[in-house]
């Protein structure tokens, strides 16, 4: 399928600079190894959360692993602050990804609150399983915006080349997804 404008409003996701910027930062590759991580680390946290949930047991490791999650979060957050810097000359809210960006801050919010919550002792363990949720659900709708970024980024891609897309190496994209 050929497209001649990938984006809603007409605009390519990348200029050609961007682009060529964007396929040679180290950042970009970073970022390809982050986000698998992050997500295997949140599936699993995630099962120890919900076993904690129906079973009442394990509590301190849903605790640790939702510390750990949150610690891989910041990890993106940081390392793709520095690639959109380095890609588009700002550390937040560049054109491309400003909605993901805004909606990063609220994941990163969220597990925030969780990590002071705990160590302040603010929530009962009930609630605190409650926030984590809350801050996990952020993060999917997070990675599908960003999801949906990298298929546009293949699309303008494959455009570009004249073929059709295909699931092809992290230099399709990045971005400080959470």
């Amino acid at each position: 399928m050929r497209i001649s404008k990938p984006l809603a409003s007409g605009r390519a996701l990348y200029t050609a600079e961007e682009r060529r910027r964007r396929d040679e930062s180290v950042w970009t590759l970073v970022q390809g190894i982050l986000a698998p991580v992050q997500f295997l680390v949140f599936l699993i946290s995630l099962g120890l959360i919900l076993r904690f949930l129906v079973t009442g047991e394990g509590l301190v490791a849903a605790q640790v692993s939702i510390v750990i999650k949150t610690l891989t979060l910041y990890a993106i957050m940081i390392t793709g602050s520095i690639w959109e810097k380095v890609v588009f000359g700002r550390y937040l809210f560049a054109r491309p990804f400003f909605w993901e960006d805004v909606f990063s801050i609220l994941v990163l919010a969220l597990h925030t609150s969780y990590l002071v919550a705990l160590f302040t002792g603010a929530l009962d363990p009930g609630s605190l399983m409650a926030l984590a949720l809350a801050a996990y659900v952020t993060y999917v709708i997070n990675a599908g915006q960003f999801l949906w970024k990298l298929r546009l980024a293949r699309l303008d891609q494959a455009a570009r080349a004249g073929s059709s897309p295909t699931l092809g190496s992290a230099s399709s994209l990045s971005g400080s997804a959470s």
